[in-house]
């Protein structure tokens, strides 16, 4: 009988351990490609706007070539193997397309904004959170915020987007800006939230008949963010994967080079690199 208590204190205790050693893993971020993260958080692994299709099962969005323009660098199975929340800022296909729709199983926990309930009631996600404003889980405070995915009639066209910040103790603040243009908005966000990391979509895509008109930020205003960043560190994605895209890791770089912003300052992770995280 002692032997099987002594088992049990001894399962229980590893069980406790790992636990341990799993919830004060060091925090990352991995760019899978486009917008796709995997941030490890908390103890957690969250899964951030997943496109998985192949390279080029999407339609072209520019007449260039179709999308994505390049495969990924890792399985996908090792992109959602363990995953404990996915987080959909939209659903326009380069953020969550029908390939993630298919593979995610339809029961893990998914947080997505309110103008996309009906989707995620129509695609059989059963575990999908709305999220109004900012909810706590597993010791994360995750907020949404409101994004502008371009200007006038173009931000019409683009629809509702958001970003989120996720928040928790003993890990850094991060900033998820999501598809979006600079604003007054983003500026006062990062004033109120105070993020250790800012990460922005920088691939300056552009829609058919507005040239002129950025739905995401380009090398401008990504050099205007990091200007209003304050303590944080910005790490640039959203490039180098999509025809309708312009501005590139190369261009950004250069860019940055011009206002004398180095890597203490700008990261641009390549596809499947991965980023520790510090307070």
């Amino acid at each position: 009988m002692r032997k099987i208590i002594l088992a049990v204190v001894l399962s229980l205790s590893a069980t406790i351990s790992f636990a341990q050693i799993n919830s004060g893993s060091k925090p990352s971020v991995q760019l899978v490609r486009n917008a796709t993260l995997i941030i490890e958080y908390n103890g957690k692994k969250i899964l951030v706007d997943p496109m998985l299709s192949p390279k080029g099962a999407i339609e072209s969005w520019a007449g260039i070539q179709t999308n994505p323009t390049v495969d990924l660098k890792m399985p996908v199975n090792d992109v959602i193997k363990g995953v404990d929340l996915v987080m959909v800022t939209h659903t326009h296909d380069d953020h969550f397309d029908k390939a993630a729709s298919k593979i995610l199983n339809k029961s893990i926990e998914l947080i997505n904004q309110p103008a996309d309930k009906g989707f995620f009631e129509k695609e059989g996600f059963v575990n999908a959170t709305v999220l109004q404003d900012n909810k706590l889980w597993n010791g994360i405070n995750i907020h949404r915020i409101e994004a502008e995915h371009g200007s006038g009639e173009v931000l019409k066209q683009m629809g509702r987007t958001s970003g989120f910040v996720l928040k928790a103790k003993n890990q850094p603040t991060i900033y998820i800006v999501g598809d979006a243009i600079w604003t007054d908005d983003i500026k006062k966000n990062i004033k109120k939230f105070k993020p250790d990391y800012i990460i922005v979509n920088s691939g300056g895509a552009l829609i058919k008949g507005y040239e002129n008109t950025p739905i995401i930020m380009n090398e401008e205003q990504t050099m205007t963010l990091i200007g209003e960043s304050g303590k944080a560190k910005v790490i640039a994605v959203h490039m180098d994967a999509l025809d309708h895209c312009r501005t590139t890791r190369r261009s950004l770089k250069l860019k940055a080079a011009e206002f004398n912003f180095g890597i203490d300052k700008l990261l641009i992770p390549e596809d499947g690199e991965v980023i520790k995280l510090s307070l």
